[in-house]
């Protein structure tokens, strides 16, 4: 499991070890899905790919390595597509119940690098509050909807009504 603030700017290497570049971003769909993470290629241009899940052959904490006949796609704006910082960027952006209750703030996401499927979301109330309180890790049955300017996240419920947080993610 991954979140996308440890995987920006990891390295990417194809299957002979050379350096093509680094994470800048990851691709989120509708349904919740990271379906492709977003390449800065190395060089004086620093051109922006966008490489399939499917690709990568190895996810280690040092660098990912992709498949032989790696299939870069040159970056641009999908309207179907979000990213983290990039076009269409679902960071910090509002996060609020169904029933209108702000939750905070998106900061970050956890997903399952194989599948792509993301298990949490990590919501800040701002920095004072994450000194005093800390951030919250939170799962929802379903991905959330994606609005112009909020997600709207159905949050699983406790009993004594407290937010359904993640004390610790699937490995």
């Amino acid at each position: 499991m991954r979140t996308f603030s440890l995987l920006k700017d990891t390295p990417i290497y194809n299957e002979q070890g050379e350096l093509f570049g680094s994470v800048c971003d990851i691709c989120i769909e509708s349904n919740g899905r990271v379906t492709h993470l977003l390449l800065q290629k190395k060089g004086l241009m620093g051109k922006k790919f966008i490489l399939p899940m499917e690709e990568v052959t190895s996810w280690e904490e040092n660098g990912i390595t992709l498949r032989a006949g790696e299939k870069l796609i040159p970056y641009c704006k999908d309207e179907r597509t979000y990213t983290m910082t990039h076009d269409q960027p679902l960071a910090k952006i509002k996060t609020i119940s169904p029933e209108g209750e702000t939750l905070g703030l998106l900061d970050d996401v956890y997903f399952l690098e194989e599948m792509g499927t993301i298990v949490g979301y990590e919501l800040t109330d701002g920095f004072f509050s994450d000194i005093t309180k800390g951030k919250r890790i939170i799962r929802t049955p379903l991905p959330p909807q994606i609005r112009e300017e909020t997600l709207v996240m159905s949050v699983n419920k406790l009993r004594g009504g407290h937010d359904d947080e993640m004390s610790e993610l699937p490995k």
